[in-house]
């Protein structure tokens, strides 16, 4: 029977810290949810950009995630908000209907999430494997990057796929403006300086250390957790001093920002979009395998992070697909777009000392108060400094040690990673998904239908002995390949046939049957069949198809198992012959 005040403590996690929480706890919250909001709301900003999202957008999509989290989540340092990878996946839907269909698509993601923890789906998400995910996220920071190149330049001409994005440059070439370039190129090397100030500071007090290198060692840190922040407030403030309005200003700049605090309202289920009435199901239809490959994409995110940053210890993953199906679902009340775990902000929610999931309360209250007050202020951010603040950020999302180990480790996964980035960038990331999950399986099916056998040709008790020793478990594809190995590649003049079972975790019917099929061809050509170090669940099955090969299977040395099966001929001999 279900304890059900246990269940209750497990799905609403809150219940068991905040009896413990103590006053200490909440300024060290307070300080890491300020500090995690100086990234997120220029990030939130970015990344509606990158979904062609009015900006705002990104802001709606800030706080509610973070409340939610305070409540159902289960790790401290994530941080739950706007991801580059989910804005890119929606971009294109933005493009054709506009800002109601991500906030559907935020109530979809939200919804199948929930269901698939409810129903312990999770493991859905380990089809995908380390070289598609891999292929998937590089070619993803690769796209979002180059999307922000108009804006880099200060061109006009719009694009956001891969090609296109670089085919408007080059024909763009002569509307580059020189302002918004060097703003743009100055903030990423900053941003990449800012970044390196990690390694050299520190927000703990080392008592190796002077005083005034310690002071140094936080300054040095806190530039670092503030780099995002900061560099949009230094365009926004040159931008201002430089010009008014965006006619006479130098750079080209974000634009009119809705203020205020969204109105909770149910997602758009059947809107009206430029004087046309779409139903539900034209709107699902629009999102195609993005309505399935989102969420997918959002558990991943979040199981990956939580993982890295749960200190060892054992994470409900169930519970974080609770979490985060009622972030999305809620958030799509407020006019979110997609949400999930965002490694970044958790880094810095982590190095500045979070306690609990209340540091994401403070998130939230700082976004909505930048809702509140700071939007007319967010009209001189340049567009050049937010597409800064995105590219520095691809650039440390694109996966260059996955290409370096799989050369290293096995070269074949090269192929289902370049297939998935390729396709990714080529194609889009759904399919690119769908085609590098399929390419993988292919090699796991490949494997499964050839596998990999020792054969070799010993001499025991003065008779030739052909040793087979598959490399791991056969299944029925193999069944047939098998036996045509066995029989290609055994002596002429061996007299027995070993099959070494040591490596074969399992085995089906149809193996089972091509063997005893085996044992008799072999002895219509006067050889003997054995079977040695056979496990005990492979050995039943061997047996429950044909109970004559009982004879043939042995635990004892080679040596013994040639020697007990001469005495077992030798006496059908000498009965035969009474």
């Amino acid at each position: 029977m279900i304890d059900l005040m246990d269940l209750i403590r497990r799905r609403i996690p809150i219940i068991q810290w905040l009896p413990h929480y103590k006053f200490s706890y909440c300024m060290k919250d307070i300080l890491a949810g300020f500090t995690v909001a100086l990234t997120e709301i220029p990030q939130g900003i970015a990344y509606a950009k990158v979904a062609e999202l009015d900006p705002v957008y990104g802001l709606y999509s800030g706080f509610m995630g973070c409340f939610m989290y305070f409540f159902f989540g289960s790790c401290k340092d994530l941080n739950i908000g706007p991801t580059s990878i989910l804005s890119l996946m929606i971009q294109s839907h933005v493009s054709a209907l506009g800002a109601d269909i991500a906030v559907l698509c935020t109530f979809t993601t939200g919804c199948i999430i929930f269901l698939l923890g409810l129903f312990n789906l999770g493991f859905l998400v380990e089809f995908f494997s380390y070289p598609v995910i891999a292929g998937f996220t590089s070619a993803g920071a690769l796209q979002i990057a180059s999307s922000q190149l108009n804006s880099l330049f200060g061109i006009q001409a719009k694009a956001s796929a891969f090609l296109d994005a670089w085919i408007a440059v080059f024909q763009n070439l002569d509307q580059i403006k020189w302002t918004d370039t060097t703003l743009g190129v100055i903030s990423i090397i900053f941003l990449m300086i800012l970044r390196e100030f990690k390694k050299i500071g520190s927000l703990k007090y080392r008592d190796d250390l002077s005083r005034t290198k310690n002071i140094l060692s936080i300054l040095a840190f806190l530039l670092y957790l503030s780099r995002n922040a900061m560099i949009v407030i230094i365009g926004t403030l040159l931008a201002y001093s430089l010009g008014g309005n965006d006619v006479h200003n130098p750079f080209e700049l974000t634009g009119t920002i809705s203020s205020g605090i969204p109105q909770f309202a149910f997602p758009p289920f059947s809107p009206v979009i430029n004087g046309t009435q779409y139903q539900f199901s034209d709107m699902i239809k629009e999102l195609g395998t993005t309505t399935i490959f989102t969420p997918l994409v959002a558990i991943l995110e979040t199981v990956a992070i939580a993982k890295a940053f749960s200190g060892g210890k054992i994470l409900d993953s169930t519970q974080e697909m609770f979490a985060v199906g009622i972030c999305n679902i809620m958030g799509s009340f407020v006019k979110s777009m997609p949400v999930t775990g965002s490694f970044t902000r958790t880094a810095v929610n982590n190095a500045s000392g979070v306690v609990t999931t209340f540091g994401g309360v403070i998130t939230g209250i700082c976004v909505l108060l930048a809702l509140t007050f700071l939007t007319s202020t967010f009209y001189y951010i340049p567009k050049a400094t937010l597409a800064a603040v995105v590219i520095t950020a691809m650039f440390y999302l694109f996966d260059y040690e996955a290409f370096i180990v799989l050369w290293r480790a096995k070269k074949a996964d090269l192929i289902p990673l370049l297939v998935t980035f390729f396709t990714c960038l080529l194609w889009s990331l759904e399919n690119g998904i769908l085609v590098g999950i399929f390419c993988h399986l292919l090699f796991v099916l490949y494997s499964s239908v050839r596998p990999k056998f020792y054969i070799d040709l010993e001499v025991h008790s003065g008779k030739y002995v052909n040793i087979i020793s598959p490399k791991n478990s056969i299944q029925f594809p193999a069944a047939e390949y098998m036996r045509k190995i066995i029989e290609k590649h055994c002596s002429a003049q061996s007299a027995i046939v070993v099959i070494n079972g040591k490596n074969i975790g399992n085995m089906d019917a149809t193996v089972a049957k091509s063997f005893a099929c085996l044992r008799q061809e072999l002895e219509a050509n006067e050889k003997k069949l054995l079977f040695i170090n056979l496990k005990p669940s492979v050995k039943e099955i061997l047996l429950k198809v044909d109970p004559d090969l009982r004879q043939f299977c042995f635990e004892r040395s080679l040596e013994d198992s040639i020697k007990s099966i001469d005495a077992v001929a030798d006496f059908t001999t000498v009965s035969s012959n009474t």
